[in-house]
């Protein structure tokens, strides 16, 4: 028996309604559980969805290893050099 082109997309109609109905319920019991997480640990929206500069903070950028003496500026060793320790012996201005 072969099942012709217009039956399967019938099915595939069919198929796609469920799914879109499916995806409904269950987002709507996710929405739910995560409000009740929100409301129970008392989140706050940056908390829950922290901004690109907070996300940036939160990142470890290395602990400084090296002090200009003129200027008190730091640098951890990565990266691009600042100009105050270009081209010079690093071990002057080591923390």
């Amino acid at each position: 028996m072969t099942i012709d082109y217009k039956t399967l997309l019938q099915q595939k109609a069919e198929l796609e309604a469920q799914i879109a109905a499916v995806l409904k319920h269950e987002k709507t019991d996710a929405i739910a559980r995560a409000r009740a997480l929100v409301e129970q640990y008392e989140l706050t929206e940056a908390e829950v969805f922290p901004s690109g500069k907070q996300r940036a903070a939160q990142r470890n950028v290395g602990v400084p290893k090296y002090r200009d003496p003129a200027t008190g500026a730091t640098w951890t060793g990565r990266g691009k050099q600042p100009r105050w320790i270009e081209g010079k012996d690093r071990t002057a201005f080591v923390i």
